[in-house]
């Protein structure tokens, strides 16, 4: 094992060169995953040598843990194996922007934040705001289908990235999708890789659709005193003419949180300025209150909605918020929950983290919203926490088959990201 671990770092060496690998205690430390420490950290500066990388891994059995920012490195099942890092920050390049045509060829390991930097010169944006997404990687957000609040106007990754070039468990390099707009030609391999966690596929070159920067925004407090009167709000915005950018729904603790009145619950939204009476009159109508939004808000929330040790997303419908809610604030421990209301969704912080307080809140969440087709995930938990529950919750025989097939055709050997994903695949 020896001799096979050395000739194994001799041809990582060769072909990463000493900056590119580390096999020293401090940086396999500094790479564990979920306690596992690997043998090896790769950073590799082109998307050749990743294929080389993946290419030795496939060769000599080594289980591969993509890797960005490692912002999200707590979602899903702790990793079976991890015996090396490949850490794609290096690959952080603009490849081809076309203004005119509001697309954008990158690679995986640029940062959304270094991307809105280079696209503010045209007033373009990819319209992508998870919490924290300035500093995390395009490929991360592609892998974890990360979004935030503007997914209510502009939709997921799913309605954004338009193609991907990403490197095989066994070092081959695949093109998928396209780099214009209107292409329905082929196999659509994007949204496989969509939300995956690196199990099918290594993403390296992503080709996203832009946005034009809205002109000028507002933002609207709405408050209610009962999560109901918020929900019916929701709907009456939902079935009006109007378009906003965000409909973010937070419940009074998450008020609290961001500093804001007392009340049950509340929406803010987001909009251009012409459409701020238009948002009052329905507000009103629905019985609740409205109050301009503090210009700094977004910043508070999004500070907020990055705190806490567990962390919950709740899909629950539209029809189903308040009753959400209303569970919410009968778990133990504070928890405190905001989400885009327009598609029936919460993201919950809880105020603990013990394992069987944890389980009994996401189990009572799970049978509420089981009977609308709705669903918890873990997104965020300490090992102990997700060894000891499902953090993606029950999946249908059928879908699981399918995922299974996948992850088969994919990666027989089990290299990316082994046990990471549904079903512990």
């Amino acid at each position: 094992m020896a001799v096979t671990a050395r000739s194994i770092a001799g041809a990582l060496l060769a072909l990463l060169g000493p900056e590119g690998l580390s096999d020293d205690d401090a940086s396999r430390a500094r790479a564990a995953v979920d306690g596992l420490v690997p043998r090896w950290v790769a950073r590799p500066a082109s998307l050749e040598q990743v294929c080389g990388v993946l290419a030795l891994a496939h060769d000599a059995g080594l289980a591969v843990v993509p890797r960005g920012s490692g912002s999200s490195l707590e979602l899903g099942h702790p990793p079976a194996r991890a015996d090396l890092v490949l850490d794609l920050r290096g690959l952080d390049r603009v490849l081809e922007w076309s203004p005119d045509d509001l697309t954008v060829t990158v690679e995986a390991g640029i940062t959304a934040g270094a991307l809105a930097r280079r696209l503010d010169a045209r007033r373009q944006l990819l319209p992508l705001d998870p919490p924290g997404a300035g500093a995390r990687t395009l490929g991360g957000l592609t892998a974890t289908n990360a979004s935030g609040p503007l997914r209510a106007r502009y939709g997921t990754l799913r309605d954004l990235l338009l193609g991907v070039r990403f490197v095989q468990a066994d070092g081959v390099l695949t093109w998928g999708g396209a780099k214009v707009v209107k292409s329905v030609s082929g196999y659509d391999v994007p949204k496989l890789m969509i939300g995956a966690l690196g199990t099918l596929g290594v993403l390296g070159e992503l080709t996203l659709r832009l946005h034009p920067r809205p002109e000028a925004e507002g933002a609207w407090l709405v408050t209610a005193a009962r999560p109901a009167d918020a929900q019916a709000f929701v709907v009456a915005l939902l079935d009006s003419p109007l378009q906003p950018n965000r409909v973010e729904l937070l419940d009074g603790a998450m008020l609290g949180a961001c500093g804001l009145g007392p009340a049950a619950a509340a929406v803010v939204a987001d909009a251009v300025r012409a459409q701020g009476e238009a948002v009052v009159a329905l507000a009103r109508r629905a019985g609740s209150t409205v109050a301009p939004t503090p210009e700094d808000f977004w910043a508070r929330y999004e500070r907020e909605a990055t705190r806490g040790d567990v962390r919950l997303r709740v899909a629950t419908g539209v029809d189903g918020l308040a009753a959400a809610l209303d569970a919410i604030a009968r778990a133990d421990g504070g928890a405190r929950a905001g989400g885009c209301a327009a598609h029936g969704l919460l993201d919950v912080a809880l105020g603990v983290a013990e394992p069987p307080a944890v389980a009994a809140v996401v189990a009572r969440l799970r049978e509420l919203v089981a009977p609308a087709g709705g669903g918890v995930v873990v997104q965020r938990a300490p090992r102990a926490v997700r060894a000891a529950l499902d953090p993606w919750g029950p999946v249908d025989a059928g879908p699981l088959a399918l995922m299974r097939g996948l992850k088969d055709a994919f990666d027989p050997r089990r290299v990316l990201n082994p046990g990471r994903f549904v079903g512990g695949l």
